[in-house]
């Protein structure tokens, strides 16, 4: 049976448990703010179900606490970053105000960031731009633990998940916001399934054999599952392009079996600042424009309606400020173990 929470109430929670876990006061406000937003926009595989593995990774020595990000190469549009293994909500962060703040100087940034821990829902780092009034394009790989995905034709992990995020920036309204993976399931929903005890789509996993299935057991199975890209091939060679734009590139390496034992994200952002393209009126007003045009069209179904990438986030954050965020009993006894793990009693 589900249980119902109110989003200041689980802040307060989390928070809580990773200021008691070893980190300060600030970065667990942090690390909650990142989570419990996760849950308010419907993304529930990157929210406050991460706490769990986020403190036994913490007490492992596999990601570490208030930590800098160390800058390897700099120039006046790009920077090559090192997160040294602090979380991704900190050191993502930290890479993130520095790529904004060069491309509002030079008008384009970017910025390889390697050796991050998980840096949750990607969609929060082109949010991020867009409230500065800036564009972005965000790739990422896993080069570790994280490897979760078939090729296209094959039946073993060998890819990570792969997300891919942009946003654009609109004026006096929330951004146009692009939040998508290039493999048909974030590892965190089958999570949310298996505990949920409901299947997972159709066409999203395959067991170890290479046969489909909809059973989330199956993919935890010894032998594993694995997770199917996108769209066949084009998902597939879409991944590709993401291991070698967040792996290689950003020297955090792609997919590789050797560093299975930490889970070490990689993101390459690109980010521009459209006032240098052309006036900022002209820009935002061609945005409006072009929204309009698409939202025009017929829709299938008469009470159908057109939405932009971000629209059901953002009606969901609504919903779920104001009613609360639905949590299932297995993840809440999770947080609940872990609070206790680390020293927090939480009252029901």
């Amino acid at each position: 049976m589900d249980m119902t929470i109110a989003s200041a109430r689980l802040h307060t929670i989390i928070a809580g448990i990773f200021h008691a876990a070893g980190c300060s006061a600030a970065e667990a406000a942090r690390i909650a703010e990142h989570l419990v937003e996760a849950n308010l926009v419907g993304h529930d595989s990157h929210g406050v179900i991460r706490t769990g593995p986020y403190v036994r990774w913490l007490k492992a020595g596999q990601v570490l606490a208030d930590r800098r990000i160390r800058i390897a190469f700099e120039n006046e549009a790009i920077a090559v970053v090192d997160g040294q293994f602090g979380f991704g909500q900190t050191v993502g962060l930290q890479a993130m105000e520095l790529g904004i703040a060069k491309a509002a100087k030079h008008g384009v940034a970017v910025v390889a960031l390697r050796n991050a821990g998980h840096l949750g829902r990607i969609g929060a780092w082109p949010l991020m731009a867009a409230q500065a009034g800036k564009l972005s394009l965000h790739f990422v790989n896993t080069s570790g633990a994280g490897i979760l995905v078939a090729p296209f034709g094959g039946i073993n992990r060998r890819l990570s998940a792969n997300p891919i995020a942009a946003g654009i920036p609109r004026a006096g309204r929330p951004p146009i916001l692009l939040d998508m993976s290039a493999c048909t399931i974030a590892e965190g929903k089958i999570k949310v399934a298996l505990n949920r005890g409901v299947s997972v789509p159709e066409n999203c996993i395959i067991d170890s054999a290479g046969r489909p299935t909809t059973d989330p057991q199956a993919f935890y199975a010894n032998p594993p599952g694995a997770i199917l890209p996108i769209a066949g091939h084009k998902g597939y060679g879409l991944a590709v392009m993401c291991e070698v734009l967040a792996g290689a590139l950003t020297g955090g390496g792609c997919s590789n079996p050797e560093n299975a034992g930490r889970l070490a994200n990689g993101m390459l952002s690109i980010i521009l600042d459209p006032s240098f393209f052309q006036s900022d009126a002209a820009f935002a007003a061609e945005i409006e424009r072009f929204i309009e045009w698409v939202k025009s069209s017929e829709t299938v179904s008469a009470d159908g309606e057109i939405l932009m990438p971000g629209d059901i986030e953002e009606r969901t954050r609504v919903s779920r400020l104001r009613d609360g965020i639905d949590l299932d009993t297995t993840t809440w006894s999770q947080i609940v173990e872990t609070a206790k793990s680390v020293g927090n009693d939480i009252e029901a």
